[in-house]
């Protein structure tokens, strides 16, 4: 009995030993499992930027690539897997990877002409080119890395997202998707009819046409003051002139009545020609009352011929 007691007293004893041991042991082996089991690969966190009307301008410095998609479009769903592939090799290219929605984003949009969907531009040092290759994870990356984007055509500074027409065309865009929201809400939530929407934008088209209008009346008679404000001798400039134009007027009205009494004296000296022709002693007719008819004038001029043949 004692030998017995005296042996499961010392197994007792080891087993009390070699248990933190084992337990140190199995951390070992979980903490090698951990760290050399490969992990299944995934994007990176924060990998894939998103671009916005706010901070849009951060791309005009450093490189690159931006995809313009819409969440309906089915070619752009289909990208996205490839897209976010390409994302998790931009920061060791040093390359940024962005997405811009435009169902959010009007107005970057309008500032890139989004004709057709997905649309990708790369970007460097605010130089913009259109991507037209294939749209693949190894065609981004052989497109960036061997720098294949020099033979690409850059966007022209007249239609660059910075210049002063895209940046209107940005406006124009913003204001088209506010009025829209502003129709959406109108009919779907206050539940005016359609063409009552469409006859508020009229007016509001014809009032703020009118508000614009008299406002540029305003600045430019600000900018170009009317003479009768800008000259203190205006009205007496004015005056002057009016007065010069009555006296010209006169004096062509007078040349006018001197040109038809000479008129009126070449028809009386033809008259005259005419008479004398004919045989008048005084050398014009005779005064209305005072002439004779017809057949008597015709016997005295006969007379007067025949008196001038006996005195022959």
């Amino acid at each position: 009995m004692a030998c017995l007691s005296a042996s499961s007293s010392s197994e007792t004893t080891m087993f009390s030993l070699t248990k933190p041991t084992q337990h140190r042991l199995w951390i070992f082996c979980l903490f090698l499992a951990i760290h050399l089991t490969p992990l299944p690969v995934s994007a990176k966190q924060g990998s894939l930027k998103e671009v916005t009307d706010g901070n849009w301008e951060e791309i005009l410095t450093g490189e690159w690539m931006i995809e313009f998609y819409a969440p309906w479009c089915p070619a752009c769903q289909q990208l996205q897997p490839a897209w976010k592939e390409f994302a998790d090799w931009g920061e060791d290219m040093g390359v940024n990877i962005a997405k811009v929605d435009v169902t959010e984003q009007p107005g970057l949009s309008g500032r890139f002409i989004i004709t057709s969907l997905p649309t990708i531009y790369h970007c460097k040092d605010g130089v913009f080119r259109k991507y037209q290759g294939a749209r693949t994870k190894d065609d981004f990356l052989s497109f960036v890395d061997e720098q294949k984007w020099t033979a690409v055509e850059p966007v022209s500074s007249w239609f660059g997202p910075s210049s002063f027409l895209m940046n209107s065309m940005s406006a124009l865009f913003k204001l088209s998707m506010f009025i829209r929201r502003c129709h959406n809400y109108m009919t779907e939530k206050l539940g005016i009819p359609v063409w009552g929407s469409y006859v508020i934008f009229g007016l509001a088209t014809l009032f703020s046409g009118l508000a614009l209008g008299l406002l540029l009346v305003f600045i430019a008679d600000f900018v170009f003051p009317s003479r009768r404000f800008s000259s203190s001798d205006y009205y007496q400039k004015k005056q002057t002139m009016e007065q010069a134009r009555l006296i010209q007027r006169q004096e062509d009205e007078h040349e006018a009545d001197g040109e038809e009494d000479d008129d009126e004296e070449e028809e009386d000296e033809d008259q005259d020609d005419v008479w004398r022709r004919r045989g008048s002693p005084e050398g014009r007719p005779e005064p209305k009352g005072q002439g004779f008819p017809d057949e008597a004038l015709r016997k005295r001029v006969v007379a007067n011929r025949e008196e001038q043949e006996e005195d022959t």
